[in-house]
Order: structure tokens, then sequence, then C-alpha cells
């Protein structure tokens, strides 16, 4: 091996002065006139990569720098070979090159950060978390490693930890817009929401066209339901969606956006800025010709959630003659009976939190699963990421993401012909599949607690006429609510019954009524309980509500399981939809609303008229055991079918195509 060479080694100075003074052409220009006279000659070598590196051209800088860096005698040679690495995506090779680094020069606090962030993208966060204290060791006010600190200390759910880091980054530089957005995630995780608004309002005041922090600041204010301001921050949001300059959260759109051509374009925009280097296909063909379809389920959720209460009984009904089922999860073990339920319901379970998106992604090729089932889409702690590596030969959406996820990587989505009518294929970039009845799943063996609290004891008055809204705070609009106070005062003693989700959305509510002249305390605000309890204390209400842009979805079947009628306004989007879907498989047309304004007018007859809203009563206690919306085993066939269809145009060679399945009997009497 050569010497290592000395910086001004054979007349690079004036390199390194014009680098210094970004003049990249002269110093590229004096960089290849020493490699001409020596192509081996390594401060050439380094000169011509760092300027590549600087201009940017990082697939250009990788040879000169990995064959310089060895043989560079000084601090930043190994660190600019791993940064180049970095921004390629080759996180193995930065890992060796930045450790490199920082046992040569253990002072350079950059390195450490740096390996801190190789370290993060393998999903490695305790070892990136110990690199990123390595260089606040060397410089305790250090901004990057501070802020990486407080984002991996977020990811292993150490909230408090956190915030100091952060705190010192925006302290050091209270002109990063980055780190105030993070700030705002962070406090909005531990339900500080004054705080977090006012966090991600100085992000967007700094940079109003980076990436996420309008929805951010829109998706807080939703949870508050601090209205007067989140109007004309979702007016600004919907607008950056349309222009696409700028990516938000596609659930943001979700629930307040109407249009789903936005909902379509935030998703695609999203899916482009998560994954901006397109990793290859691990599946190659040909598809493997087998007794069983593998299906594989991917979720975060396979604990105490939502997806889990509406899918559990599916994956246990699942046809094992022709069907091998396996559970991927990547989310947390929380020691509940629904996590070992869902265990012991697939044929195999597959923990892979620990892994990088690509590892992941191996092991569900190294499992040979045909059909990759993604149960989360875009919702909180989503890893799209993994089904971009292709592992599978059909790649599914289904149940957890109402819309589209705008991914290539997706061929299918399931929905009905109700969620997302013939002639709206155009707002999905998966080929849409239509089951015969609702696309929700639901488990008909869910437990209704035996007994119910008293009214008094959920601090409801007897007598009164109880309307009932139970969806989360972000789907309540100002527009729906205000028809929900003009409700209470048509019919006297009624009372809102809502869940209490914090206090400050408590206190924006009942300001709302009082400015409307009605009396905050006819809001009555219910805690959150065991969810057999919570289906119980149902029987307590007389009609539940729901809002748009955003249905009740889980929410609208625990209702109607529990058996209290629903009432529903069709939306012009798959989560506008979506009550109005189980509605329609539980035999309830005439809940359905067409518009708003019939939506306020059939409420008001229903809570004025005790024979019309008992009629519905009795028919949903009829309907929920003989009608499809609850039989899970007659879901599985037509899912099943589904998935058979699609499976059978792989193996012919087909690309995937929109259809519909044909309803089969049904299993029930």
């Amino acid at each position: 091996m050569d010497a290592m060479i000395p910086c001004d080694h054979r007349g690079m100075k004036a390199g390194w002065e014009a680098l210094d003074k970004d003049d990249f052409r002269t110093a590229e220009r004096i960089a290849r006139q020493a490699l001409e006279r020596d192509a081996d000659d390594a401060e050439a070598l380094y000169l011509l990569g760092s300027t590549l590196l600087f201009e940017g051209r990082h697939a250009d800088a990788r040879g000169p720098l990995g064959a310089a860096s060895p043989r560079i005698a000084r601090r930043g040679a190994a660190f600019r070979l791993g940064h180049c690495l970095l921004a390629l995506g080759d996180l193995r090779g930065a890992e060796a090159a930045l450790r490199r680094e920082c046992a040569a020069y253990p002072g350079f606090a950059d390195a450490h950060n740096a390996l801190g962030v190789a370290l993060v993208n393998q999903s490695r966060n305790e070892d990136a978390l110990a690199a990123f204290l390595d260089a606040l060791r060397v410089d305790p006010q250090h901004v990057e490693a501070n802020n990486n600190a407080a984002n991996v200390l977020a990811a292993l759910g150490r909230r408090e930890d956190a915030v100091p880091h952060l705190e010192r980054a925006l302290q050091k530089n209270p002109a990063l817009a980055e780190g105030h957005l993070n700030l705002g995630l962070l406090l909005q995780s531990l339900r500080r929401y004054d705080e977090a608004i006012a966090s991600f309002g100085r992000a967007v005041t700094l940079a109003p066209g980076m990436n996420y922090a309008l929805s951010s600041l829109v998706w807080c204010e939703l949870l508050v339901y601090r209205w007067p301001q989140a109007a004309s921050d979702v007016a600004a949001l919907r607008k950056q969606v349309r222009e696409g300059n700028v990516a938000a959260a596609p659930f943001t759109l979700i629930a307040t956006s109407d249009s789903p051509g936005e909902q379509r374009a935030s998703a695609e925009r999203h899916v482009r800025e998560l994954l901006a280097s397109k990793p290859q296909p691990l599946w190659l063909g040909p598809p493997l010709r087998r007794e069983r379809i593998t299906l594989g389920y991917l979720s975060g959720d396979f604990h105490e959630h939502a997806t889990a209460k509406l899918a559990a009984r599916l994956f246990e009904l699942h046809d094992r003659r022709r069907f091998e089922v396996i559970g991927i999860s990547y989310g947390p073990d929380d020691g509940s009976p629904a996590r070992r339920r869902l265990q012991q319901s697939f044929d195999r379970f597959v923990d892979v939190r620990g892994a990088d998106d690509a590892a992941a992604a191996r092991q569900l090729r190294e499992l040979q699963v045909d059909i990759a089932v993604d149960l989360k889409g875009h919702t909180p702690d989503a890893r799209p990421g993994i089904l971009a590596h292709r592992p599978a030969p059909l790649q599914v959406s289904y149940l957890g993401y109402p819309g589209t996820t705008g991914a290539p990587f997706i061929d299918y989505v399931i929905a009905d012909g109700v969620v997302i009518p013939q002639g709206e294929e155009e707002f999905f970039s998966e080929q849409v599949v239509r089951l015969p009845h609702s696309y929700q799943v639901n488990d008909a063996t869910r437990a209704i607690a035996e007994r119910a609290p008293s009214r008094g004891e959920a601090g409801l008055p007897d007598g009164a006429f109880v309307f009932c809204a139970f969806n989360n705070s972000y789907k309540i609009t100002p527009q729906f609510f205000e028809a929900w106070l003009r409700l209470l005062a048509a019919v006297a003693g009624s009372v809102l019954w809502l869940l209490d989700d914090n206090p400050a959305a408590r206190r924006n509510l009942q300001e709302r009524a009082r400015a409307r002249g009605v009396d905050p305390a006819r809001l009555v605000f219910a805690a959150r309980v065991a969810h057999a309890e919570h289906l119980a204390r149902h029987r307590l209400a007389d009609l539940f509500l729901d809002n748009l842009p955003c249905n009740a979805h889980t929410t609208a079947s625990d209702a109607l399981w529990a058996g209290l009628p629903l009432l529903t306004c069709r939306g012009t989007t798959f989560a506008g939809r979506v009550a109005a879907s189980l509605l329609e498989a539980v035999g309830l047309p005439e809940l359905i609303a067409p518009s708003p304004a019939r939506y306020e007018e059939l409420a008001l007859e229903l809570a004025r008229d005790p024979g019309l809203l008992g009629a519905c009563r009795e028919r949903l206690a009829r309907n929920r055991l003989t009608h499809p919306l609850f039989d899970t085993a007659l879901f599985r066939r037509h899912l099943e079918a589904a998935f058979e269809t699609m499976w059978q145009r792989v193996l012919n060679g087909e690309s995937p195509r929109s259809f519909s399945v044909p309803a089969s009997v049904h299993s029930r009497p």
C-alpha cells in the first residue's frame, strides 16, 4: 500500500482552496489533471471525490472516495466516504466507514452523529442512540445529534427523556424548523397538545413549505377541536396537496378532505418522499404452484387495537386446506389477551420489530408468502417500506386504511360497491376488488359485558334522549357538531354523549356549546373503559350520530353489534362511506342520509318519534344475527374467493385487474 499522502502533496493546495470557495469546476479540473499524471494519486482522488460529494454527485463520488479514504491520514476522509454511502443507501458500507472514522478520531462529533444515522436507518435504534450520545459527550450542544437522539428516544418509547434533547437543539438553533416539528410530534405523543400546536406553528412559520409541518399542525388542532384556527390551516393544506410540492401525512387528508383526488395525490407524494430510493424487488417470479396459497398479514396492530378486534376471528376461520396464514408483526407486544389470541390464530407468527425494512422483506420472501396483505396503509407507525421491496408476487391493501395507498407496489385494495362505487377507480393507484357486502370484516364472537351501568352511573340523566357520538376526536367536525347542537336545542332535555379524549378537547367543545346557547352540561363525556364494558354501555344511548368527511368505522360496528341504531351521511370518499357500507350490510339503508340537511332532519324525526326509532332498534336486533355484516364465516369465504381470483391471474401470467366477487350463500339461517 502506498504511503499516506499529506494534504498539499503534488500541488493540490489550489484545488482545496477552490473547493473551500465552492468553485467546484476548478477543484474538479485540478483533481482530474493530477489524475491524468498519476491515476493512483490518493490526494487527487480525495479532492475529486470530495468535490463530487459536495456537488451532490454521490454515485460519481463513491469510487474516488473509496479508493482514497484508506490512504488519507487525517480527519474526515472516512467520514466523507460514509456520508456518500449514506446518500446512496449503502447503510452497511456507510456504517463500516464511519466506524473507522470514529475509532481514529473519537473527538469528531459529526462522525458519531452520522454513524447514528446509518444505524437508525437499519432500525438498530439502541446502537444508534449510543452513537448519538457519543456525539453529545464530545459536544453537548450538537444540534443534529440532539435532534436525532430525541427522535430515537421517542421511537424507543422514552418520550419524556427525549424532550430535553430537542429543547437543547432549539436553544442552540431556534431557527431549526425540523427541530420544532419534531418537538411538536413529541409533545403531541405526550398529549401536551397546546405546547405541540405552538411548536408546529413555529415550524410552519419558519418553513411554510417543509414536508409534514402543516399537516402535523392540522392534525393536532383536530385532536383538541381548535376549529377556528384549523379551518384556514386545512384550506392551506389542501391547496398544498393540490399543488403537489409539499408532502403531507395522508391520514390527515382522510380526516379533512372530501376529495378522493386530493387523498390520492397526498398518498402518492408521501410514498415518493418516504421511499425516494426504489429498492430492487425481492420477488422475481415465476410464482410457485402449490396446494395452498400462503397469506402473509402485515401489521403493527397485533395487540389491543381496533384492527385486532375486527379481524381476529377471520384469521382463525381461514380454510387451512387452501391457505397457510402467517402473521407478520412489527408493532408492540402488549401482553394482552388479544395479543395471545392473535398469535394462536396464525399458522406462524413472526415478529420483525427488530429488523429494518429490507430485512423484514427478506423474511417474507424466505417464508415464500404468495399474497402479502398490508393492514396498516398510512396509519400511524405503518411501515410501507417493507412491501416496497416487493417480497411477494401479490401485495394487497386491506382494512386498516380507508383510501388509496398511492403505492406502485400495492396491487389491489379490498373494498365493496358502497365505499368505492363503480367509476371511481381513477382515485386509486391499486386495482379495486369489490366484495359483495361490506368490505369490513367483523368478529361476531366479540364479548359484550352482561351488565351495563345505569344511566346515573354513566353520568346520564334518566328519561332524557341520549344522542351518542363515540368517534375519535379528529373525526368530529364543526359542521356536524353545529348540527348536533341544533338537535339538542330542538329536543328538550336531550344530551350528547361523547368520548372524553383530553381536557383541551372537552373544554373547547363546552365553550362552543356555550357560544351557541346550549348548556355545556348537556355534553356528557365518557371515560375510556375495557372494550366489553364499552360495548355494554351503548345500551344506555338512543341514537348514534355519525359525521363527515370521515365516518365511524370500527366505532360504527361497535354500535351496531351492541344494538344501537346509527345514523350516517353518505360521503364522497372511501372513509366517508364506511358507515353506509355497514348499514347496507345489516339491512338498515334507511339510516343513510344522502345529504347533511337530510341527516339533520332524519335525526330529529327519530328523536321525536319513539315508534320510528323503536322499529329501527328492533330490526337491528334481528338483523345483526341474520344479515351479512356480522357473519364472519360468510365474509371469510368471499375474501378467500378474492384471494384465489387474484392468485389465478398471477399463475396465468396476467396483470392485476379490478373485479367483483359474487355473493355466495349466507352461512346463517
